[in-house]
């Protein structure tokens, strides 16, 4: 039996629809991403999860205990936001300690107990007497998961924990989310619209668009195996080109550079060169004017000799090709 279940879930705002039937299965002690663009209806799933907002229909079950109409206060989580939410007059055990004090139950004793082996946890003891104002964003937003897996709750719910952090930093906490995670053993939805965040620290991945599942998997399932050109394309970089009356479509890594006298598929024409350090990435165009990518190693690029407004050849491997009905991309 799922941890989480979601079943035909359906949300409209006055006209619009937000949730069109969304049905997810989340098992115990995994961490899934919901993906997607921005007003895809990612975190109005996530709040209706979290019985921050009531759904049209459907059902949410939560091991195995139906919660469709269960308040919030009731189902036990944790919950991460992207703005961090900390309290400016707090102290950082302060702020761990806000939660723990609403468990009338518990010792005083007890709760700065759990308090301080959260902030061990996220390696923030040593900072716990600071305000909010003396961190960094990236100890602002550990403080926030502090505070969250402190009340030691059944799940974990993260809300673009990530993006309001620059990217050094958010490729460090990504990590430490990860391995924070996977030591509690905790079950854990993360919404994102990046698609790195959810390649690297997910089990499965859902992702959406325009109020529908578009599919499901797991990372290397969802960028090796995209079931329709939108995965395809919202994952990570994809070539398209029309062949006998279907969409081909192909990655940048999966293309062989060749040269005339072998068998090849495309000449292209090269537009652009972009160094990515051990990476370049090649851009150019193929004979019916649609563009393509292709990457390589920079070694091999200095190698060939490849520069701007050159001609490379093309060899499409047919493993390596991904065919749809003919589609618009």
């Amino acid at each position: 039996m799922p941890f989480l279940e979601i079943i035909n879930i359906v949300k409209k705002f006055d006209k619009q629809i937000a949730l069109s039937d969304i049905s997810v299965e989340i098992e115990k002690g995994e961490l899934v991403c919901i993906l997607g663009p921005s007003g895809c209806g990612k975190t109005t799933l996530l709040r209706i999860i979290a019985g921050l907002e009531t759904a049209n229909s459907g059902q949410i079950f939560i091991d195995g205990v139906d919660a469709t109409f269960l308040p919030a206060a009731k189902r036990n989580f944790g919950i991460v936001f992207q703005s961090y939410a900390l309290f400016p007059n707090m102290t950082v055990i302060g702020n761990v300690l806000f939660g723990l004090r609403q468990k009338k139950w518990m010792a005083k004793s007890d709760m700065h107990t759990k308090a301080c082996e959260a902030l061990r946890l996220v390696d923030l003891f040593e900072h716990k007497d600071k305000f909010p104002r003396q961190l960094s964003g990236g100890m602002q937003q550990r403080t926030a998961l502090a505070r969250a897996v402190a009340l030691s709750p059944s799940f974990l719910l993260l809300d673009e924990p990530l993006s309001a952090l620059d990217a050094k930093v958010r490729q460090k906490l990504r990590g430490e989310i990860r391995a924070i995670q996977r030591s509690l053993g905790i079950t854990t939805v993360m919404v994102t619209h990046d698609q790195e965040e959810a390649l690297t620290m997910a089990d499965r991945i859902v992702v959406m668009n325009n109020a529908v599942v578009e599919q499901i998997g797991t990372p290397r399932e969802i960028y090796n195996h995209p079931t329709n050109p939108f995965v395809a394309n919202f994952i990570g970089t994809m070539n398209f080109y029309q062949h006998d009356g279907q969409t081909c479509a192909i990655r940048p890594e999966n293309i062989v550079i060749t040269n005339r006298k072998s068998h090849y598929d495309f000449a292209a024409h090269v537009k652009a060169l972009e160094f990515k350090g051990p990476m370049t990435r090649v851009h150019g165009t193929l004979p019916d004017m649609s563009e393509v990518c292709m990457d390589i190693s920079s070694e091999a690029a200095s190698e060939m000799r490849l520069n701007e407004n050159g001609t490379v050849f093309l060899k499409m491997p047919q493993e390596n090709l991904i065919n749809y009905a003919n589609t618009a991309v």
